[in-house]
């Protein structure tokens, strides 16, 4: 009976011994964790150039209209490249395409820092350079969103976009003071200098740890791959099927839900630009403050766009699960905008200065509460053309960013500052009405 009970003992010990072992983290965690960090990358990439607007503005002898012009020039490449990124990354995949564009806008960046300052048409070559820019950069998004289609469960969509959009502002809440330090020891080149070498060094780690679907990946588990084959709303093999199948353009730019989520999309660009391209500069010129004092609460609005893009996923994966599709991926939004646009008629009016700024920056947290929501719709709707759908989104944000970084300073000089804000906040009213008439249910497959 003993030398029985030593190999039951043995199985005892053995499954004692593997219930307590660690589990593996999920590897599309830690994947999404990346696709932060380069979102946050991207952002530091973008803003940098409205932390060094002053400095760039005295060397190239350049007013704020004309400032306006070079940040407009960015969000041209980039707009105009979003469905192109998104047929990219369908095609290709995210590993390579975003690997390729870190690559690209890191050039772009370090050609900013050499852009002469003197010689006629400076100007316009500043400008060529941030369209391209732009370009190289418009395959982030579209690459994030191709990437969570094929990697994440429906019900888990809003939190990795959640997570991706922390990195905006995680991004840009570092900007203002870590280029400021840069650009106060070594001047406005060098900032330029250190974004450029920072991206590349973060392309060569993705392309190192990605791949284009989990089952191409060596280190997912087989329970892993099951829980997101079986949660992401395809049939086996679908997802293969569906790539060697021409992209329905009729479709995308005639569904209702599309049209209304991309109009959405183009108010909520509107106003976060205002924060990208102005706010730097609206504390040191309109306020008042100085150079260091402007780094440190121009931080704030982006503190709050980081902690309202973890927060408004989870709360919309939480929603949508537990009281209706159309209460987490529609009336959250549109609850988060129009709060952001009471925040903004309310702090353009405030008279202190750092009180403005906090009001503002709880309007800028609340607009990104419905960050998520926009993406996990259109992964949700799009499937395997979840990168071209969501360029195609995308593309209307960044009309209305363009748009806000040209015609906010030109509102400012004959209205005054408090009628920019108040224009901005009658667009994200109009974007909050225009989630009522998109169906979270609604498939690309089944139009």
């Amino acid at each position: 009976m003993r030398q029985k009970l030593v190999p039951i003992q043995s199985q005892s010990m053995q499954m004692e011994q593997s219930a307590v072992r660690p589990q593996r983290p999920p590897i599309r965690y830690l994947l999404v964790f990346w696709i932060m960090v380069l979102s946050a990358i991207a952002f530091l990439d973008r803003t940098n150039i409205s932390v060094a607007g002053a400095q760039i503005g005295r060397d190239f002898r350049i007013d704020n209209t004309h400032l306006g012009w070079v940040f407009s020039a960015f969000l041209v490449g980039y707009a105009a490249f979003q469905i192109p990124a998104g047929v990219l990354a369908r095609r290709f995949g995210p590993r390579r395409v975003l690997t390729a564009g870190l690559l690209w806008w890191g050039v772009f960046t370090a050609l900013t820092a050499l852009a002469p300052p003197h010689p006629a048409g400076a100007l316009l070559g500043l400008i060529l350079i941030r369209v391209a820019l732009g370009a190289g950069e418009a395959v982030m998004y579209p690459c994030a969103n191709q990437f969570v289609e094929r990697w994440f469960p429906i019900p888990e969509r809003g939190k990795a976009n959640g997570i991706i959009f922390g990195g905006v502002g995680l991004g840009s809440a570092t900007a203002p003071p870590l280029l400021t330090a840069i650009i106060l020891r070594h001047g406005w080149h060098a900032s330029f200098w250190f974004c450029a070498v920072l991206g590349v060094l973060a392309g060569a780690v993705w392309h190192w740890v990605a791949r284009n679907t989990p089952e191409q990946h060596p280190w997912v588990g087989a329970a892993e791959l099951d829980r997101i084959a079986q949660g992401r709303g395809d049939a086996q093999g679908a997802g293969t099927a569906a790539r060697s199948t021409a992209v329905p353009w009729r479709k995308i730019f005639l569904d209702r839900s599309i049209l209304a989520v991309s109009a959405s999309y183009f108010t909520y660009g509107y106003v976060s630009w205002i924060f990208f391209s102005w706010f730097y500069l609206y504390l040191t010129e309109v306020r008042g403050l100085s150079l260091r004092s402007s780094a440190v609460l121009s931080m704030f609005p982006f503190i709050a766009m980081s902690l309202g893009s973890l927060v408004g996923g989870a709360v919309s994966d939480w929603l949508a699960r537990h009281v209706s599709p159309r209460a987490g991926r529609c009336f959250l939004p549109a609850f988060a905008l129009f709060l952001t646009a009471l925040l903004l008629a309310a702090g353009s009016r405030v008279h202190q200065a750092q009180s403005a700024s906090l009001v503002l920056a709880c309007g800028a947290g609340a607009l990104y509460l419905s960050q998520s929501s926009f993406w996990s719709v259109t992964a949700d709707f799009a499937g395997t053309f979840a990168g071209v759908v969501s360029g195609a989104m995308n593309m209307g944000c960044q009309i209305g960013g363009a748009v806000t970084a040209t015609l906010t300073p030109l509102i400012a000089a004959h209205f005054g500052w408090e009628a920019s804000f108040m224009t901005a906040t009658a667009l994200t009213v109009v974007g909050a009405g225009a989630w009522l008439l998109v169906d979270p249910g609604a498939r690309l497959a089944e139009g």
